[in-house]
């Protein structure tokens, strides 16, 4: 157990303690509050199968266990509702003596409500994520917020500028007001200035009528930038007058008129490069980048993924009706291992794709195999798939993919049967010796492994015969 996983123990006794004998898991012990919140006696709940005691558990508390065991590893945070109508509890389980007794192995459960307070420790303001990357973003929004002064907030594409800007606005004294966006980068220069400061019946061929730009619509508010960088030179200088003098002229309108808008900007590129090339004005840079965020991209911040995921898996499965628990350590771990060149975007897509691929209670490793035949064939930096000339995204050695698993039930004529010597042996060859990687290839923990060498009666060197 990691010193991470251990302080997320507390020094309070565990809520259950269970062991597994003949197959089934039986409560040993159950602290106090968790007896009175379910209004029995602890003497009643002891030896009682957790199935008996929590049927309507979801998901069910059973095969969490029995997956506690196959991983030989503690499982932490897992969302539980005891009961149908009870409200969520977070759920930290942990082997005890696992190690020094595989017959009858306990497992302690720790649990804690999930309050508002609770879900407020993963992220601030619509934005996940508790690294300290993330903690100095949250701390800059909450600073920035209370000031008139224009933002710029760097970072890759897909790292969720615009959830800064919304956050910076949402906490600022202009919260009433509206909040407007526009990407500099996805129109026309002509069609930009007018989009930015309106224009007036007939100014130009298609003005049928008069429009409202994005200052106006804006009016009392902020006014979100997006992709500044990217902004033509002329559209440049009509900004910056009117960032000097409050004041927008309409395209084709002789007069002008004022505004009170926030302006916060984002831009994924050097925006000193882009002065020192010509692309972007110095004075419109020293007015703009009064205060800077810098938002981290991803695989600056692997500590976050996790709570990413399950964040976007509760998205999804309202979206879809689905009711997909959480994801198994293993595709954890895939996850982790990905360098996220499309960042929080391109891990909100791909789980949107397993949300609606998967069929089974949890994502696995499994789920996984397709998105990383794919990721390990992708070249980032020409945007096509190929396996010549780039620095792969995703390093799968550890992690067999599903074409790699080796089917149990496929080598016995019993469907139901624990992997076989042959099985064994077979994933020991293909692992080249490795126990690790050939208990990976089977589905199960190194500590399954030699538990089923065990019962066969079988050492290591066996499988080498």
């Amino acid at each position: 157990m990691t010193s991470h996983s251990q302080s997320l123990f507390p020094a309070l006794a565990p809520d259950l303690i269970l062991k597994k004998q003949a197959g089934r898991w039986h409560i040993v012990d159950m602290s106090a509050r968790l007896a009175a919140a379910d209004a029995e006696k602890i003497a009643q709940l002891k030896g009682r199968f957790v199935e008996q005691v929590f049927p309507d558990c979801s998901p069910p508390l059973a095969s969490l266990l029995d997956e506690l065991l196959e991983q030989g590893q503690d499982v932490l945070n897992i969302k539980l509702r005891l009961r149908p109508a009870a409200n969520p509890l977070l759920a930290n389980f942990r082997l005890a003596g696992l190690s020094a007794d595989y017959v009858a192995p306990l497992a302690q459960i720790f649990l804690r409500p999930e309050s508002i307070a609770s879900r407020q420790e993963t992220g601030y303001a619509g934005l996940i994520g508790t690294s300290p990357a993330m903690r100095e973003v949250f701390r800059k929004i909450e600073l920035y917020a209370a000031t008139e002064a224009a933002v710029v907030i760097t970072g890759e594409t897909g790292c969720g500028k615009e959830l800064v800007a919304s956050a910076l606005h949402q906490r600022s004294q202009r919260s009433q007001g509206p909040f407007a966006a526009i990407n500099c980068s996805a129109i026309s220069e002509q069609l930009l200035e007018s989009e930015l400061f309106g224009h007036e019946k007939g100014a130009f061929t298609g003005a049928i009528r008069t429009h409202r730009g994005h200052f106006e619509q804006a009016q009392h508010g902020s006014l979100f930038l997006d992709e500044i960088g990217e902004m033509p030179l002329q559209v440049q200088s009509k900004l910056l007058r009117v960032l000097e003098d409050g004041r927008i002229q309409p395209v084709g309108s002789e007069a002008s008129k004022p505004v009170d808008v926030r302006i916060i900007a984002a831009t994924n590129i050097s925006l000193e490069q882009a002065v020192h090339q010509g692309r972007f004005r110095a004075d419109l840079y020293h007015r703009l980048a009064v205060l800077r965020i810098h938002l981290p991209p991803l695989r600056q911040r692997n500590e976050d993924i996790a709570l990413l995921a399950d964040h976007f898996l509760h998205q999804f499965n309202l979206r879809y009706h689905k009711q997909i628990q959480r994801f198994t350590p293993e595709a954890i771990n895939i996850l982790d291992a990905y360098l996220w060149p499309g960042n929080v975007r391109e891990l909100r897509n791909l789980i949107e794709r397993l949300v609606i691929e998967n069929q089974a209670p949890a994502i696995s490793a499994r789920a996984l195999g397709e998105w990383v035949r794919e990721r390990q064939s992708f070249n980032p930096a020409s945007g096509e798939f190929s396996t010549a000339g780039a620095e792969p995204l995703l390093s799968m050695r550890e992690f067999p993919t599903e074409t790699d698993y080796i089917d149990v039930k496929a080598l016995s004529s019993d469907k139901n049967a624990p992997p076989d010597r042959a099985s064994l042996q077979q994933a020991f060859i293909r692992a080249q010796g490795n126990i690790a990687a050939a208990a990976r290839l089977l589905g199960i923990h190194r500590a399954t492994f030699y538990r089923h060498l065990h019962r066969l009666g079988l050492s290591r060197e066996d499988l080498g015969q």
